[in-house]
């Protein structure tokens, strides 16, 4: 069922929160979304493969679900109590990854037979996957928040690499991957990002200027350089890994954003979630201007809006909601 179709109009203003707030241009977004048909069970972290088929996972109903947003359809794999599913990913080869987030496991899904296989952390201490991500080579990157690891899993073998972040309780959260094959990583539980040199498997923290930061989300643009939303403290920011420099714009919404979920289009241009705002607020940023040009609120109010991705050949954003829809964003 669609439960909503908006064209919204860009708003200007903060109702209630703080004082008025103005972009550069007046952009448009259109926002559809639908109910997940399956009670509230947090669907999030779309991503798609192939155009219309928009897989997520269930993360409080343990689950992985599948969206045809052709047909408006959807269909359940069930997974086993408890798996608590925080990601999912899908391979060049249709391959279904997910991240057992309660269950200290990585899983692969056959869509076809529905056959699950499990591949569990070699360290009793890395219980908690948390987000996956590909390198340029098919293999998995992949976080572990309370457990203070990143990992690396080679898909073809079943290993798993563990790298310990000497950092403690940086809480490892979201992470991209370069055009080097590094990956790149917030340290949610404190004010840092960090990278692995692929080849030593050794890693590299970055200390943001403000010791109260809390990075969250990431993406990449063009230029390797690696932008992120502080979720502590209201703010878009820039590490360019050439120079080390970070440069950071204080977000619309301002210490009221909260800002969470993040991509980038194919147009280099930069896209996130206010998440305490409500209803939330997507929100587009141009790094060649430096501004903010787009903000729109989310129809159904979106709860928490937690990680959402970019299809480049729709030029589609989608998006789960804590309010148990899927959203799709047209983005100019």
């Amino acid at each position: 069922m669609m439960v909503q179709l908006k064209k919204a109009v860009l708003v200007a203003f903060l109702l209630g929160i703080g004082p008025a707030e103005t972009v550069a241009q007046n952009i448009e977004v259109q926002i559809n979304e639908w109910e997940v048909p399956w009670g509230k069970t947090r669907p999030r972290d779309p991503y798609l493969r192939v155009q219309d088929q928009v897989w997520f996972v269930g993360q409080a109903g343990h689950y992985l679900g599948l969206f045809d947003s052709k047909t408006r359809r959807f269909k359940r794999y069930d997974l086993d109590p408890g798996t608590g599913p925080h990601n999912v990913i899908v391979g060049e080869d249709g391959s279904i990854w997910y991240a057992g987030n309660r269950a200290s496991h990585i899983g692969r899904l056959d869509a076809r037979s529905g056959e699950i296989t499990k591949f569990m952390m070699p360290d009793p201490e890395a219980g908690d996957p948390h987000t996956l991500t590909f390198n340029h080579n098919g293999d998995i990157w992949f976080t572990v928040q309370r457990g203070n690891f990143v990992g690396k899993f080679d898909v073809d073998t079943g290993d798993i690499q563990l790298i310990r972040v000497p950092t403690p309780g940086a809480r490892p959260y979201g992470i991209v991957v370069d055009s080097k094959n590094r990956p790149w990583i917030c340290l949610f539980g404190t004010n840092k990002i960090a990278t692995v040199d692929p080849d030593t498997m050794e890693l590299t923290e970055y200390p943001l200027p403000d010791e109260e930061a809390r990075p969250r989300r990431m993406a990449l643009t063009s230029d390797d350089r690696i932008w992120y939303v502080d979720y502590a403290r209201g703010y878009l920011g820039r590490l360019d890994p050439a120079t080390g420099q970070i440069k950071e714009w204080e977000n619309p919404a301002k210490s009221q954003s909260r800002p969470y979920a993040m991509t980038v289009d194919d147009k280099d241009r930069l896209w996130f979630v206010e998440t305490l705002p409500q209803p939330n607020r997507f929100v587009g940023f141009d790094p060649k201007t430096e501004e903010f040009f787009s903000i729109t609120e989310i129809g159904s109010g979106g709860g928490t809006v937690r990680n959402m991705v970019f299809h480049q050949p729709s030029r589609e954003i989608w998006f789960g909601t804590d309010v148990n829809t899927v959203g799709r964003v047209r983005v100019p």
